[in-house]
């Protein structure tokens, strides 16, 4: 057995210094109270889906809330790094399949109930419970009977989740995953309360039910206001987390946000316009954060049946002729990179791919699109005509404006439809769209975590992309244990996806935040997770 008690990651962090004004005139500016309570207000996305780790909606905002409210085994220190959590360490079998982990003996519930690992086991059972059509499932199909558990499969073998004793859990996969480990800390592999759900079931998430591991537990959800949380006493290392609460407020107009902020009534707002970068430098620049984060944008395209974009030459023809490089530059203020494969550049073993036909001029371009599109029986007599949803922020609506913009030459008629993040993201996995806005973050530094959402079983693959030949390259890349036999398993895997112009993608991301500057432990992160047990409000 290989003892394990610190997973450390070689996830590269960054940081945009940029340059501070004076501590008390940035205060003045910002309207900074800081005899207040030490309670945070964070404005995030948007709302999310659920408490429930089970039925969470994939959302990048629900990070913020419930990795506050649940420990996994694993968890995040401020830098992005992976340390221990629920967990004081693991010891790993010599071939790299089965991880025993040994819980901390004072890691508690908020309502003083000793986490045990039942609590995981049920919190696995189910994630991949059919009936709760967990997002995150497939994320955790290493483990042992996972992906057939998951897809109702009547002779699926045991769950290799075990509660060998109280504090002592066993995990068994079906090969050495050795980035597994990473994978515990995302919010999905956090610990249910198992005797609340054994009373309660799916209500123990209610206010008046619910307990949490994390640093923070809830008091109170007031839909589309906030979510108040106060500091868990229960928590392992609640002497040190300095806050007394933290407050989540949805924030999806990023102007009002900026507004809030400057008021003194958000101490964090987790993104702004692009297009207010070069205001906010010279006004705020101490308060700005902007930092490289593996994360990209899209617009799936949906290829079910009745869907113009099922037809490849269509798919082709809208990817040809967008201009990346004018959204990055014009609309994102040159704060992004444009983007002109799947998976962003700066991936742990990996070489960014680029789509077939976007070296060549605009010129030609265009033209093969028109082609393409003739080709496919459009043209004036039969225009394209394509509803294009996208999520209310200023600047989703800029670069929908702008697509529509670029396909009209090619006699695209484009509707625009527009909705906040819950409501969006639930038309999109319900296939109710042509072409349709999405983004993904990563939650661990591998490729797989991004082509992963276009395999044909996966919730996230909103287009509803279906490849025999991909699906079949991840499933040999996810045997695969030579590194370099991987990585090429893999990029194979994205060319193909690529070559079916399976989506659309435009750029490659970087974190967006506001941040108080009396605001300490705060540090830029290529995951650009900030959990609030290491954050610090100035007092005095």
């Amino acid at each position: 057995m290989r003892t394990q008690p610190r997973y450390g990651s070689h996830r590269r962090t960054a940081r945009l210094v940029l340059p501070l004004l004076a501590a008390v005139s940035l205060a003045t500016a910002l309207s900074v109270d800081t005899a207040r309570a030490a309670t945070l207000s964070i404005g995030i996305q948007g709302e999310p889906a659920s408490l429930d780790t089970a039925r969470i909606g994939g959302t990048t905002w629900e990070n913020d809330v419930l990795g506050d409210l649940f420990e996994g085994l694993v968890t995040l220190d401020p830098a992005g790094e992976y340390i221990p959590g629920a967990a004081s360490g693991w010891d790993i079998s010599d071939d790299g399949t089965v991880y025993t982990f040994k819980l901390r003996d004072d890691a508690n519930w908020s309502d003083g109930e000793p986490v045990v690992a039942k609590d995981f086991v049920l919190a696995f059972q189910r994630l991949f419970d059919p009936a709760n059509g967990a997002v995150y499932a497939s994320l955790f199909y290493p483990i042992r009977g996972a992906e057939a558990h998951t897809k109702g499969e009547q002779d699926a073998p045991e769950l290799g989740v075990e509660a060998v004793d109280a504090k002592t859990l066993k995990i068994t996969l079906n090969q050495p995953t050795p980035y597994f480990p990473t994978l515990l800390a995302h919010i999905a592999a956090s610990p249910v309360p198992s005797h609340l759900v054994d009373r309660f079931g799916n209500d123990w998430t209610q206010m008046d039910h619910i307990a949490t591991n994390g640093a923070f537990t809830p008091t109170s959800w007031t839909s589309h206001d906030h979510i108040a949380a106060r500091k868990n006493p229960e928590f392992h290392d609640a002497d040190d987390v300095a806050l007394d609460g933290v407050d989540y407020y949805p924030v999806e107009d990023r102007s009002a946000g900026l507004q809030r902020f400057r008021a003194g009534g958000l101490d964090i707002v987790r993104d702004f316009s692009p297009d207010r970068y070069q205001w906010l430098q010279e006004n705020l620049p101490g308060a700005v954060h902007l930092a490289p984060q593996l994360a990209n944008y899209y617009f799936a395209l949906n290829q079910r049946d009745g869907h113009p974009t099922a037809d490849k030459r269509v798919r082709e023809a809208l990817n040809l002729a967008i201009r990346r490089d004018v959204i990055a530059d014009k609309i994102m203020g040159g704060v992004v990179s444009p983007a002109g494969g799947f998976v962003p550049g700066g991936v742990s073993h990996y070489d960014a791919q680029t789509m077939p036909g976007l070296d060549r001029t605009m010129d030609e371009r265009v033209a093969e699109a028109r082609s393409l599109l003739a080709d496919a029986g459009y043209g004036p007599d039969h225009p394209l005509e394509l509803t294009l949803r996208y999520s209310t922020t200023e600047a989703n609506k800029r670069i929908a404006v702008a697509l529509a913009a670029m396909w009209q030459p090619l006699g695209v008629e484009t509707q625009l439809i527009n909705a906040e993040g819950a409501v969006h993201y639930a038309e999109l996995a319900n296939g109710n769209f042509d072409v349709g806005r999405g983004s993904w973050v990563a939650d661990f530094d591998d490729a797989s975590n991004f082509l992963g959402i276009l395999q044909s079983d996966s919730p996230k693959n909103y287009g509803g992309y279906r490849s025999q030949a991909f699906d079949e390259l991840m499933a040999r890349a996810s045997r695969e244990t030579d590194i370099a036999a991987r990585q090429q398993l893999l990029q194979q895997a994205e060319r193909q996806a690529l070559s079916d112009y399976a989506v659309a993608p435009i750029y490659v991301d970087v974190s967006r935040n506001l941040v108080n500057p009396g605001l300490e432990g705060w540090e830029d992160n290529a995951l650009n997770r900030h959990l609030s047990r290491w954050l610090s409000l100035a007092s005095d």
